[in-house]
């Protein structure tokens, strides 16, 4: 219930993707001015940056209500028509990780975007015919980790289309402190910040810190969460001053040390440190590029100097 209950439910109370929200703010009044549904909406990047808390707030904004889904939970056609078929004038159809769609239900939801049409094909071999579906209008909201899988025809149906970005520090800060007001957590902005500069620029990570450091603090018998609280929190949780945890030494260290440096193929990299590649895509790699620490090259991923200075220097030893 507390991840729901901090939620913003307007643009005015999401912190951070400023441009985002200022274009959205436009396309929602427009629609709305205009009594049409919103154009259909991508959003993409790392997880945990608020693409279904963006989602929701649409929603919210334009007085409609959303319904949730993921592409793996559509198996068949007749799952997305259930979905489909059941929204009203304007509703938004949320679909998350829409790159793993079912390319038979993805053909099928071309029609459903362009024209709120909705073909079915009823019966089998000679008899087999097919019923066109009326659909009330709707805005589909996809989200996706992995926006180079999407296929190009499902793409370009999208009207707008988002990259989210990773936070900055003091961004999280704010959201930190808009938080723990909702939590009842006393906090410094001191321990705000710092909390900030050790979530990897995603606030989902951020809150999860913020809710470890409190029960630090209240096994302390703290009435306020500070820096030292903090520090000996993320000490404890191996959170280096970089916000690096092993998972991510774990792969610094392989590159650095086991494939000197690099160019190395993800395909190596997945082996060496037992992670799949999505995870390494996903949640190592997008961080480590944002902090200078390796770069992807045609030939593969390399280690900058700032890496090797960090695993040589000791890494974990020399940064908390």
């Amino acid at each position: 219930m507390e991840n729901n209950s901090i939620r913003p439910l307007s643009l005015e109370d999401f912190i951070g993707q400023d441009s985002i929200k200022n274009s959205l703010k436009v396309f929602i009044s427009s629609a709305k001015s205009r009594n049409a549904t919103l154009d259909h909406t991508l959003f993409y990047g790392p997880p945990g940056l608020g693409k279904t808390t963006l989602s929701g707030i649409i929603a919210n904004e334009l007085g409609v209500s959303i319904k949730h889904a993921t592409g793996p939970s559509i198996e068949k056609v007749g799952d997305l028509a259930a979905i489909l078929i059941g929204l009203s004038k304007g509703d938004v159809l949320f679909i998350d990780e829409i790159h793993r769609l079912p390319k038979a239900v993805e053909e099928v939801l071309y029609s459903a975007m362009e024209d709120f049409k909705l073909p079915i094909v009823a019966g089998s071999k000679r008899s087999a015919h097919t019923i066109v579906l009326e659909l009330n209008p709707f805005t589909l909201i996809g989200a996706t980790t992995r926006f180079g899988l999407i296929s190009p025809p499902l793409r370009d149906r999208f009207g707008i289309v988002y990259h989210l970005e990773l936070y900055k520090p003091e961004e999280l800060r704010d959201i930190v402190l808009r938080d723990s007001k909702i939590l009842g957590i006393d906090i410094t902005e001191d321990a705000a910040l710092l909390i900030g500069k050790r979530s990897r620029g995603v606030p989902r990570i951020a809150i999860q810190l913020l809710k470890r450091v409190r029960d630090f603090a209240e096994v302390k018998n703290l009435s306020k969460v500070n820096t030292e609280i903090v520090e000996e929190a993320c000490e404890s949780l191996r959170i280096d001053s970089y916000g690096l945890n092993d998972l991510d030494r774990k792969y610094l260290k392989n590159i650095v040390l086991r494939f000197r440096g690099g160019p190395v193929g993800i395909e190596a990299l997945s082996t060496a440190i037992g992670e799949d590649k999505g995870t390494i895509e996903d949640i190592i790699e997008p961080y480590l590029m944002k902090i200078n620490f390796i770069l992807r090259t045609p030939k593969g991923r390399k280690a900058t100097v700032r890496a090797k200075e960090y695993v040589h220097g000791g890494g974990e030893n020399t940064l908390f």
